[in-house]
């Protein structure tokens, strides 16, 4: 089953997706700056933002960035029909703690908010705060288990559970869930143990942006793993959007942004050092120049607007669900997304008979 093709945004929780020294988007990563920009994805239409989560900014340690627990739960409250989509490092928060808070965000959200489980690359963060940063496959593991706890609290059940990290004995929370059993868990990651983990405990599976031939065989691979009484797992594709009237134009902004990028150098040398090189993103994202996190350009979104619209339904042919899409400058260039790719995906879909596809719709 295709579910219906839903398009979202990243939140600029630390500033610029692309290039840091970009005239036309200064760095900005305020609370002001992303409640604004969240409002206005959600005015044209957009049906989803993700707020990814760091405590110290991951490419420079003296720039802002916004917390996103404390940010997700304002934009809850402001907001009426977006989904908000959380990410989490679970060695930050104890089980406990953090299905609290996110049953209290989605009552607040009244049924649109959701867990993205991602299970660390940058150590200084866990380090540098005596939590330590294990081994890559270690902190799989702990993940597995922390979100196996997570989940059946925030189904509102009472718990017993004792395992090789937490002990948790006769707990429940409430007010439980007043909107479904409980709010949608993202998982990301693309080793072994990250499609192991969101085969079994995940709902949609966030795939770093990549060609499509590389996602459809991801896509195989997972969708064929087990999942018990679980309904069948859901995909999303993180990507970067340059669309223009013409194609040359398009490369001609591409273009742009990598010789921007160049001056990140040494912000990226940086990252590279404090990132665990198993992380399979890290390792992706060195197969080609592209601007964007999380695969970025790669994607191919590349292009005049029939091009990006027409690459955009193979993707969703190949069982892409939600596409979560960087810009820059990033307000102007969502707009102009909203205003002339998603109508010819639209009616794409109407053409190839797939009923109504708008998107603005409540998420379930």
């Amino acid at each position: 089953m295709t579910h219906p093709l839903r398009f979202g945004i990243w939140a600029l929780v630390h500033g610029p997706r692309a290039a840091h020294q970009d005239p036309e988007e200064p760095y900005d990563a305020s609370w002001e700056r992303n409640r604004d920009l969240v409002l206005q994805a959600e005015a044209l239409g957009f049906d989803s933002t993700l707020v990814a989560q760091h405590t110290i900014n991951p490419h420079q340690e003296d720039l802002d960035q916004l917390e996103a627990w404390s940010a997700a739960a304002a934009l809850a409250a402001l907001t009426s029909r977006i989904e908000i989509i959380t990410a989490i490092k679970p060695y930050l928060y104890h089980p406990v703690v953090l299905a609290k808070m996110a049953l209290g965000i989605e009552n607040i959200s009244r049924g649109r908010f959701a867990i993205n489980l991602v299970n660390a690359w940058n150590r200084p963060e866990l380090e540098r705060a005596g939590i330590g940063f294990a081994e890559h496959d270690e902190r799989y593991a702990y993940g597995r288990e922390w979100i196996h706890v997570v989940s059946r609290l925030l189904q509102g059940e009472r718990l017993t559970h004792k395992g090789r990290y937490f002990d948790v004995q006769d707990y429940a929370l409430r007010p439980k869930d007043l909107y479904r059993a409980r709010p949608r868990i993202y998982v990301g990651g693309e080793s072994e143990p990250a499609r192991a983990l969101v085969a079994d405990h995940g709902d949609v599976w966030f795939i770093n942006g990549q060609p499509l031939d590389d996602v459809a065989s991801l896509i195989r691979d997972v969708a064929a793993r087990p999942r018990g009484a679980a309904p069948p797992l859901r995909f999303g594709l993180s990507a970067f959007v340059i669309a223009r009237p013409t194609a040359a134009e398009a490369e001609a902004a591409h273009q742009r942004l990598l010789r921007l990028a160049e001056k990140d150098a040494p912000m990226k040398a940086i990252q590279k050092a404090n990132t665990d090189p198993k992380v399979v993103m890290m390792q992706t994202m060195q197969k080609s120049a592209r601007v964007g996190s999380n695969g970025g350009t790669a994607a191919g979104l590349v292009g005049n607007y029939e091009e990006v619209a027409d690459r955009i339904i193979d993707f969703h042919a190949a069982g892409i669900e939600l596409f979560m899409l960087q810009f820059q400058p990033f307000e102007a260039e969502m707009t102009r997304f909203a205003e002339e790719v998603i109508p010819r995906v639209r009616q794409r879909q109407r053409n190839l008979g797939l009923g109504n596809p708008e998107s603005g719709r409540r998420v379930g």
